[in-house]
């Protein structure tokens, strides 16, 4: 659900397999140690911010050399047209990060990966630094300003909606095309296809045609990517935050991560929200299971995966957003966010 989605309520048109049960042997990882990634090389590109942001802090944590890559930087503004977050800024996260933890650093490469030969660049310094990688994930986004909601494909700016494309698809195969020979060198490397939407509530028309059809891209992507990489050993996810109170959602509300409860009055579904660190933690564990195979090719979500390693948000809890929208904002049922917000008995770190 994207910001203009999740302010206006749009979110109530979806149905999510988020609450479906989880894989046959879910029950043996359920509440297992977040992993230790020392030795780890990850890719995270579209750090600058909101999710991507999050999940590289959480792989530098669990001790991942983390590469982040993004186009806004201390010199320069991307289209997007938020300076107050830098690529660089989002390096420096990381490396906090993982003094607080294990170890993990993190190496911002300012890059446009429209750009073939920047993403070649790009990959080409990580093998030579680093010989391999383990961690591709693809966050690459940065086209919410061009989302046009309940308007015809006839009226639409045509030129913003291929831009959509351009940004929302185009990055994320160019990316796949030149990292993924580096990520194969070495059984056992992870793909994360970062999406808005399950693939279930993607069904359901997400009211712009462009937008739709480019968030449900991913999880063709990972479906797709899954079999190619089988033989490599390599598995490959979809997944998506729930409600993000991402940096430009908290500022649309005019509070802050603190004071975000403050906005429910104004949006009553945002007590569903959750923290960017919940989709950090998802990618961390996923990373760090052994047994991540069993995952592949599906379609996955921040919620799903906190229930299924047993990690929380930030306040100790386990939103259950997709869950909340199919039942009781599309469905009717009568309840609110806070039955779908569990608390968990939990450390700090959300482990």
């Amino acid at each position: 659900m994207t910001a203009h989605e999740r302010a206006e309520g749009r979110a109530s048109e979806g149905r999510s397999v988020d609450a479906a049960e989880s894989s046959g042997n879910g029950a043996a990882h359920r509440g297992m140690p977040m992993g230790d990634l020392s030795g780890r090389v990850a890719l995270v590109a579209g750090a600058t911010r909101g999710a991507g942001r999050a999940m590289a802090v959480e792989l530098g944590r669990a001790g991942a050399v983390v590469y982040v890559t993004g186009r806004t930087t201390r010199d320069a503004v991307s289209e997007v047209g938020r300076p107050a977050e830098t690529i660089e800024e989002t390096a420096e996260l990381v490396t906090a990060a993982g003094a607080e933890g294990n170890g993990g650093t993190g190496i911002a490469v300012p890059t446009d990966h429209l750009e073939p030969a920047r993403v070649r660049a790009l990959v080409e310094r990580i093998d030579r630094e680093q010989g391999r990688l383990d961690v591709l994930v693809n966050s690459v986004w940065g086209g919410d300003r061009l989302i046009q909601f309940d308007t015809k494909v006839w009226d639409l700016d045509l030129a913003g909606g291929l831009r959509m494309f351009r940004l929302g698809i185009d990055t994320h195969i160019i990316t796949h095309h030149f990292a993924l020979p580096l990520l194969i060198r070495r059984p056992g490397g992870l793909v994360v296809e970062v999406t808005d939407g399950t693939e279930e509530f993607n069904r359901v028309y997400r009211d712009s045609l462009c937008f739709d059809i480019t968030k449900s891209v991913p999880h063709r992507i990972a479906f797709g990517l899954a079999g190619e990489l089988a033989e490599y050993g390599g598995t490959a996810v979809s997944l998506t935050p729930g409600f993000l109170r991402s940096e430009e959602m908290l500022d649309h509300f005019g509070v802050t991560e603190e004071t975000w409860r403050d906005a429910i009055a104004k949006e009553p579904h945002f007590a569903i929200a959750e923290s960017p660190a919940l989709i950090g933690r998802a990618v961390r564990a996923l990373a760090a299971d052994p047994e991540k195979a069993r995952f592949t090719g599906r379609s996955l979500s921040s919620g799903q995966l906190a229930r299924e390693y047993g990690f929380t948000d930030t306040d100790g809890s386990q939103p259950d957003c997709f869950r909340y929208f199919e039942e009781v904002v599309r469905g009717g049922k009568d309840a609110g966010p806070e039955d779908y917000r569990v608390p968990v008995f939990s450390s700090g770190t959300g482990e």
